[in-house]
């Protein structure tokens, strides 16, 4: 028996829209994949939506000036969408356009196998080495760092930093508070030292995080 796609697109306390895909359990890998994708680019307010790859990888909407990043885990796909900023360029970092979403299910637990490997010493003393959902939020805040960073080659250990950690929001009940708001920042390759926003909540057993500019 066949499953449905489920599409719907949510505004967060962080002032972002977010664009989630899940269901069609029926189907597997790529395949899944590509249909997600497609239900997303069907669902675009004024039409069909295309969407391309930059030759670093960050995705864009192909003739849009908004600023977007994508995440996916198994049967779960999203992205992320800033306002529209005309004349900057999509393809470098900006702290004006920064952005970058990642998921994780909430439940892997097979993170507490390779913490050593994105986290600090000092994010290991903050972070408990046997919460697997206080792992998975430390990674999914280092990936959607780098996401936003645009810039290859960042060690999640020593270049991308948690300053402080969200708190995971529930999708049922999100509110705008300031408690609910974490601090990450990235260093560039030449030394220079940028601040993001951090959001994180529940949807469908992930735990979703945002990174974007403080001044979004």
């Amino acid at each position: 028996m066949e499953t449905d796609f489920i599409y719907w697109r949510h505004p967060t306390p962080a002032g972002i829209k977010v664009e989630e895909v899940c269901g069609g359990e029926d189907r597997q890998g790529k395949v899944w994949m590509e249909m997600a994708r497609q239900v997303y680019c069907e669902n675009g307010k004024e039409g069909f939506r295309e969407i391309g790859h930059f030759a670093n990888g960050a995705p864009f909407l192909a003739y849009s000036d908004e600023r977007i990043s994508i995440t996916h885990t198994s049967h779960f796909f999203a992205v992320a969408t800033l306002r529209p900023a005309p004349g900057v360029d999509l393809r470098v970092f900006n702290p004006a356009t920064a952005l970058g979403i990642d998921a994780e299910a909430a439940n892997r637990a097979q993170v507490l196998k390779i913490r050593e490997r994105f986290l600090s010493s000092g994010e290991l003393q903050i972070i408990p080495a046997d919460d697997v959902e206080q792992n998975i939020l430390a990674w999914t805040i280092k990936e959607a760092i780098y996401k936003a960073s645009l810039t290859e080659g960042l060690d999640f250990r020593k270049d991308i930093r948690i300053l402080s950690l969200p708190r995971i929001d529930e999708i049922s009940d999100f509110r705008k508070s300031d408690e609910n708001f974490g601090k990450g920042e990235f260093s560039s390759p030449d030394g220079t030292r940028y601040i993001l926003s951090l959001y994180s909540y529940r949807s469908e057993g992930n735990i979703i995080t945002l990174a974007f500019s403080a001044t979004t």
